[in-house]
């Protein structure tokens, strides 16, 4: 059982009427701080974590595939220089990408925007401008991908460097 312990305060015009006192005061905003959050203030703070997803949400996806477009223009330029490098070296095309990871030039074959790296698109030699013109090799690659960049810029497969 609460005990409730009153004060009698006089008013302006001499009647008196009764406050609670201040260890009740004290008590209730205890009280009131334990009880929790009202289902408006959880309504209200979930409909700000849905507004701020919503306008992060694109955000990240859109940066993750400008990340995965910039990977892909490092490995392009990568594996053609290295091709052409082994090219060089070899005085011969190499007959395939694995060729580059035999003889050292790389550790592995990157993967592709795909995620693949078997889904590489390889470019056949010249023959008029091969090194050896009756064993051509490849003389470049690109993305095995269709799908198209970020910025309109055509497919994947499209892409040169």
């Amino acid at each position: 059982m609460k005990r409730l312990w009153l004060r009698a305060t006089s008013q302006e015009d001499g009647a008196s009427r009764c406050q609670p006192s201040r260890t009740l005061r004290v008590r209730r905003s205890l009280a009131d701080r334990l009880r929790g959050f009202t289902l408006i203030e959880m309504v209200v703070v979930i409909a700000i974590m849905g507004v701020l997803l919503a306008i992060a949400l694109p955000l990240y996806t859109r940066n993750i595939t400008r990340a995965k477009e910039a990977q892909l223009h490092q490995n392009l330029k990568v594996l053609n220089d290295v091709i052409q490098q082994y090219s060089l070296d070899k005085k011969k095309a190499p007959q395939g990408l694995q060729d580059l990871v035999d003889a050292g030039y790389l550790k592995f074959i990157p993967n592709d925007i795909t995620g693949n790296s078997e889904s590489w698109q390889t470019e056949p030699e010249d023959p008029q401008n091969a090194w050896n013109p009756d064993e051509t090799g490849i003389a470049g690659v690109h993305s095995g991908s269709d799908e198209t960049a970020s910025d309109g810029s055509g497919a994947y497969s499209s892409w040169r460097k």
